[in-house]
């Protein structure tokens, strides 16, 4: 056919169904939306969506890697090797480490607060190294706190060992150098700039007996990939809690 000079194809043509009456627009598109969703069950029963087949989080491969073992008791009756200490662990927030931000002339601590929050004011004369004060954008919590230096404030802003001292001492650390333990205690990959008060809530707990209430992905992968770093072991019960977690994350 055709118009104003210009051959046309035939509706037929396009549509061939159009050639059988019983083959209309609407049995015809009847059958794709029937075609669609026999796709989408079928994605289902066989396991998901292709794409995402075989998408396991790495923290969640590294957790399948790591020794399962029952703890160390921290305390024993006559004060043996298992026994554990702070001190065990060097001084605190000590500088004469080997790790990232050792020997830099400033405590760990306030290379923690430095590096994680921001709008930093440091204190005059002490080369950059104190903070003064600056804003936390607590990953425990997702609550926005104003840090301030001071005897009543600067509590409100904890650094945490997201793989506690106590914990790392009961799965490992107990047979570790005094150098290894003082590099772990003052490891930055270890440490968080978090809400005081749900630092003190966690204490030494593994991840069987807490978890924050918010950030819980970045926590259990963080935790697996310390342990993995410095080789220290889970319980049953720590490693099927971090498992749940990770499980659930893209």
């Amino acid at each position: 056919m055709k118009i104003a000079g210009r051959e046309t194809m035939n509706v037929a043509t396009v549509r061939p169904w159009k050639n059988f009456p019983i083959l209309d627009d609407s049995v015809f598109y009847m059958w794709r939306g029937v075609f669609v969703v026999l796709i989408v069950i079928a994605c289902v029963v066989t396991g998901g969506v292709w794409w995402q087949r075989g998408a396991v989080p790495p923290a969640l491969e590294q957790l399948a890697t790591l020794e399962v073992k029952g703890k160390a008791p921290t305390k024993d009756s006559s004060g043996g090797m298992y026994a554990y200490s702070r001190e065990a662990f060097g001084q605190k927030w000590s500088d004469d480490v080997t790790v990232e931000g050792g020997h830099n002339g400033c405590d760990t601590r306030n290379d923690v607060l430095r590096t994680q929050l921001e709008d930093v004011v440091v204190k005059p004369g002490t080369r950059g190294c104190v903070v003064l004060s600056g804003t936390l954008h607590d990953p425990y919590s997702g609550d926005v706190i104003a840090f301030q230096r001071g005897a009543k404030t600067s509590g409100q802003v904890q650094i945490d060992h997201v793989v506690a001292l106590a914990n790392a001492w009961q799965t490992g650390a107990f047979a570790w150098s005094d150098e290894k333990r003082r590099n772990f205690a003052n490891d930055p990959r270890n440490l968080l700039a978090v809400k005081g008060s749900l630092n003190e809530q966690k204490k030494a707990a593994d991840a069987a007996a807490w978890l924050p209430p918010a950030g819980r992905c970045e926590y259990a992968a963080r935790q697996v990939a310390v342990k993995a770093a410095y080789g220290l072991w889970v319980t049953e019960a720590e490693k099927e809690a971090l498992r749940r977690v990770l499980a659930g994350c893209g």
